[in-house]
């Protein structure tokens, strides 16, 4: 009996110690949460204007949980476009908090096309086409990294 529940003390310390982990904010990672559950992606950032230009063009191909945040100094209008972009992407336009205000799905490669954001948007996460509507995300999904500084659903100690 004692033993088992040594092993047991030691199996529950572990979960904890994963879902620490799990919950911990990370520059290559992102968190979404919403009335779907949530959601985990590794991402590139793109924090200026630069890399924002550069943005996925030229990808060929990007596993199922990866993604591009981009990242503005303030809220604003954006649009996006596809030239040069090779796969089809999913657009997620975020406010300041971080908070969902607007989704375009399967934006279409090489289309020149401008894709309006929400008004003020300060984040943009880029995910593989189709993928926000399996998982649900939606307006009012909230976001959470350490770029979002004003988060709804802030970094632990942030």
């Amino acid at each position: 009996m004692g033993k088992c529940r040594f092993v047991l003390s030691l199996v529950a310390a572990s979960m904890l110690a994963g879902t620490a982990f799990a919950q911990e904010c990370r520059e290559d990672r992102i968190s979404l949460r919403g009335e779907f559950g949530s959601a985990s992606f590794r991402i590139d950032v793109a924090d200026d204007a630069q890399e924002r230009a550069q943005g996925l063009m030229n990808v060929a191909e990007m596993d199922r949980f990866e993604g591009m945040l981009f990242v503005y100094e303030r809220p604003q209008q954006v649009a996006f476009w596809m030239r040069n972009t090779l796969i089809p992407l999913d657009m997620i336009f975020a406010d300041a908090q971080g908070v969902v205000r607007k989704v375009h799905s399967n934006a279409i490669p090489h289309d020149e096309t401008p894709i309006p954001g929400a008004p003020d948007t300060k984040y943009v996460l880029e995910i593989n086409g189709g993928l926000a509507e399996t998982l649900g995300i939606a307006p009012g999904t909230e976001m959470r990294h350490p770029a979002i500084a004003e988060a709804a659903w802030a970094c632990r100690g942030a």
